[in-house]
């Protein structure tokens, strides 16, 4: 075997042991996010483009340079993005959306609240917070007293371009209705491109900014009327949870609502809700 071949398989196919649990421990203190050894393999596999960007030989050199030569300093963001999971879909869990259309947004309009403030907290490449404008927007629309603003954040900074763009493959937007997608979705017009675009209206009620939810405190301005935290809380261990949902609630206006994903429970928490749909709670 030559020299150059027994090269191309030196540089650090594996993670060893030790620089893992450096990996997973940073992680987990930074994001809140466990790595158990399980997910080797996974983590291995999305930083290999790291060790490319970096100009790293091996796990051991990109590990070395993280922790030995003050490199988590420029490299932290770029390490994040790589592990976080953006799973994201219009509509996702639509029942979330139909109690927010029917109970929470009349309920708050007839409150006397004349600007509701929505926050999507995890909000990957925007189809939540985007969906969540349709809806909003649907509704001020026969509600002339009533107007809106979303903000939208999440830890990942390749999610966020993405967002801010509003450039989504044509079929992601399947489970839009027809006359939300006329009113709120641009198709391409150059023929073959099987792409669609966010309206410039609906873009422009979106802001969007990188927010770390394990950090102690949310600068977020005013309290919120509605906060979804969705498919978040499922990464996280109980005592994360804990903090991540207190923070929360002390952004949430009394009477405001929040909605976690179908698959998670604030069951056994010490929080000022109340259950009033499935996955969706009331401040008290």
């Amino acid at each position: 075997m030559s020299m150059a071949a027994v090269e191309t398989q030196l540089p650090g196919d594996r993670i060893s042991k030790r620089n893992f649990d450096k990996l997973a421990r940073f992680i987990y203190d930074y994001s809140g996010i466990k790595m158990p050894p399980t997910k080797l393999t996974m983590l291995e596999g999305r930083l290999r483009r790291r060790l490319r960007a970096t100009r790293h030989a091996s796990f051991d050199d990109y590990c070395d340079f993280l922790f030995n030569e003050d490199g988590l300093e420029q490299e932290t963001v770029y390490l994040i993005d790589v592990v976080t999971t953006n799973k994201t879909d219009f509509f996702r869990e639509a029942k979330h959306f139909e109690y927010m259309q029917m109970v929470a947004l009349p309920t708050l309009a007839d409150s006397g609240l004349r600007t509701i403030r929505t926050w999507s907290s995890a909000c990957s490449t925007g189809a939540e917070p985007y969906t969540m404008a349709m809806v909003l927007a649907e509704f001020v629309e026969n509600r002339s007293d009533v107007s809106y603003n979303v903000l939208a954040t999440d830890l990942s900074t390749d999610v966020l371009q993405t967002a801010r763009k509003g450039i989504y493959a044509e079929d992601l937007i399947a489970p839009v209705p027809r006359d939300l997608q006329k009113k709120y979705v641009m198709v391409a017009k150059q023929q073959g491109r099987r792409e669609v675009r966010i309206s410039p209206k609906l873009r422009s009620r979106v802001g969007f900014a990188r927010m770390n939810l394990m950090d102690e405190k949310y600068p977020i301005g005013d309290m919120m009327h509605l906060i979804f935290c969705r498919n978040v809380l499922i990464y996280f261990d109980k005592q994360t949870q804990a903090g991540v949902l207190t923070r929360l609630c002390n952004c949430l206006a009394k009477g405001g609502y929040m909605f976690i994903g179908h698959s998670e429970s604030i069951t056994g928490f010490d929080l000022p809700l109340k259950q009033v749909s499935n996955t969706v709670f009331q401040r008290i």
